[in-house]
């Protein structure tokens, strides 16, 4: 398993890491990802220990925090063996102060899910969504402190716009406070949208991708075709978790696993292993976080690595896939002294 440099730290990651969203399986968003109990996880770490992936991706709100629990049950005598982040800022109880980014409710978020996963340490400590109701200050000010007090090793944020992600980078560098070394970040062969200005950001700052939902929220596991249903056991058969990611127009959809499945036959690899190897060509990407229902899934998505497409195989893949920039993005594409960094 090869392991990249996250950002402009010292701490290295595996390529792939495994989510834990579908650990638990509790409220109807969660249960159409899967519900992998104790045992099954443990058999998941288990394989992935044996290729070398050793992150394990959670948060705070998966399964209401069954997911940590699991995962912290799953690892139990070999925490020195793996490497765990998670994720808060997102409403974890009804009152006033339980959601965002503020230091009540940081750490006391911390403090729950260092208690669920059994560990005292998390590795890779990241906020869930921008808060616009907490200055930056007050947020990175917490974050820091936890990282002196040796609960946090490295920290990072998750869907935040580009001037959200550099205005925290400022006031750290202001303050002399720890900084965000990734930005774990919706990106795909079917969402390159992350390419127009967060990744021009994460190489001039040096901030690692940790890509979520590399397969485009289920859509290239290699079981959508056009004229065919959404197979059985899809978690796009749920319109709650449909509606709640990233859309994806049909026809372009399409366009692209024409050109994967052509890839396909000449690798003889799956399409989920060319969508994700196609990932980690890309600049700025530290980690994919792959998931899995069960090890079959698991042992597929480990077969994208240890393998390159070739550059002409890229460049179809990324015509197929190429789309219309907004503003000012396409404008700046036109002037000769901004180069795209792919």
């Amino acid at each position: 398993m090869e392991h990249r440099l996250l950002g402009g730290s010292g701490f290295k990651v595996p390529v792939l890491s495994l989510g834990t969203g579908t650990f638990g399986g509790s409220g109807d968003f969660f249960k159409a990802w899967g519900s992998t109990d104790v045992a099954g996880a443990t058999r998941l770490v288990d394989v992935c220990l044996e290729a070398g992936l050793t992150l394990f991706d959670s948060a705070d709100v998966y399964s209401g925090g069954a997911a940590e629990e699991i995962l912290g049950q799953a690892i139990q005598g070999r925490r020195d063996q793996v490497l765990i982040s998670t994720k808060a800022g997102f409403r974890t109880d009804p009152g006033p102060n339980g959601t965002g980014s503020s230091r009540f409710h940081l750490t006391q978020s911390v403090e729950a899910s260092l208690r669920r996963l059994g560990t005292d340490y998390i590795d890779l400590f990241q906020l869930h969504s921008f808060d616009a109701l907490t200055p930056l200050e007050e947020t990175l000010q917490t974050l820091d402190d936890l990282v002196r007090a040796g609960k946090i090793r490295y920290i990072g944020c998750s869907n935040y716009s580009g001037w959200h992600l550099m205005k925290a980078l400022a006031i750290s560098e202001r303050y002399g406070l720890s900084r965000f070394v990734a930005h774990q970040a919706y990106y795909s062969l079917i969402g390159r949208d992350y390419e127009w200005e967060l990744m021009p950001l994460g190489i001039d700052q040096k901030v690692g991708a940790v890509v979520w939902s590399p397969l485009g929220w289920g859509r290239l596991t290699g079981k959508i075709r056009r004229g065919q249903p959404v197979p059985e056991g899809s978690r796009l058969q749920s319109k709650t978790v449909v509606d709640s990611g990233p859309p994806v127009d049909d026809e372009y959809l399409y366009r692209v696993v024409d050109v994967l499945d052509t890839v396909a036959e000449e690798t003889g690899k799956t399409v989920p292993q060319i969508a994700l190897n196609w990932l980690l060509a890309r600049p700025t990407v530290a980690t994919l976080i792959i998931g899995a229902r069960n090890e079959e899934q698991l042992r597929q998505n480990l077969g994208a690595v240890g393998w390159n497409l070739t550059t002409e195989q890229i460049a179809r893949l990324d015509a197929a896939s190429v789309t219309t920039k907004a503003y000012p993005y396409w404008h700046q594409g036109g002037f000769d002294r901004n180069p795209s960094p792919v």
